[in-house]
């Protein structure tokens, strides 16, 4: 390739896929040019000056690589928001915006002030996202990752959240005090099987395994943060926890066994059980 082709003959002999190259190139037109994606078709007989196609020829060969468009982006849409996401936190997925929309309903319902508590906030994605959607919610987010802290606090302040999401460090309900209590608990903890193939195929392979994996059977994290609950809700608070797609009849059975009532399983919008919330009694 060189850099007198057109964006045409670019996405045309790009050896990505069309629709990853043009996304790749949409960036790159509003980081050189502050253009939008639509000159991919109005403009498409420019040329790239020299540093925005050396750029796009390493952005093709570490996505040829498999490295995640997020993190080549270095941002990533989620719920309302745009997060700066990198390679120390884990990429935002639609189906966790499932979390978000059970929290937003719960601080509804409740119509004043809401405490709400992210354990594992990674970029901060869920936690400002429901900072975001509603005035309401005072969120605490944690993660024992001082990286992923840093990322999550960037994307508070950019967002200009930062007045209404705490950040802490530690590990689950470590980060918190004692007898801090919430109206809210919400997680997507590390859930996937220590030897599950997933882990070394796709995006997986770039993300931080300790984000993606217990190194256990996939339900360790979730069941601690499932039996400290109780002490950190307040009476008739809500708890929802993320789950893999084949884990939910065993999540349902943390919860009866944590003495949590109104049960409830939650689809995805691909129609897999993904989330499971309870109540802790009033």
């Amino acid at each position: 390739m060189s850099a007198s082709q057109s964006l045409r003959a670019l996405i045309n002999n790009c050896a990505l896929p069309a629709s990853e190259a043009r996304i790749l190139l949409a960036h790159l037109l509003d980081k050189y040019y502050q253009l939008p994606r639509s000159a991919l078709l109005s403009r498409d007989d420019m040329s790239l000056n020299e540093l925005a196609f050396q750029e796009w020829e390493s952005l093709v060969s570490r996505r040829i690589l498999g490295e995640p468009i997020a993190y080549l982006l270095g941002k990533k849409g989620f719920h309302a928001i745009e997060l700066l996401v990198a390679p120390g936190v884990l990429i935002p997925r639609p189906e966790t915006e499932l979390l978000v929309d059970i929290a937003l309903a719960e601080i509804a319902k409740h119509n004043r002030p809401t405490k709400v508590l992210d354990l594992g906030t990674g970029s901060g994605a869920i936690a400002l996202a429901i900072a975001n959607a509603s005035p309401l919610a005072s969120v605490c987010a944690s993660d024992q990752s001082a990286q992923a802290l840093v990322i999550a606090k960037q994307n508070a302040q950019s967002l200009k959240l930062g007045s209404q999401v705490e950040f802490t460090q530690g590990s689950w309900y470590e980060a918190i005090d004692q007898e801090d209590q919430f109206d809210v608990i919400v997680s997507n903890p590390p859930y996937i099987a220590n030897q599950d193939a997933h882990l070394t195929q796709g995006d997986l392979r770039f993300e931080p395994q300790s984000a993606l994996t217990d190194f256990g059977s996939g339900l360790g994290c979730l069941e601690s943060i499932i039996s400290g609950s109780n002490q950190h809700l307040k009476p008739g608070g809500l708890i929802a926890v993320e789950h893999g797609f084949d884990q939910s009849k065993a999540v349902v059975g943390l919860m009866q066994a944590a003495d949590l009532r109104d049960i409830q399983t939650h689809l995805d919008l691909a129609g897999h059980h993904r989330v499971v919330s309870g109540r802790k009694r009033s």
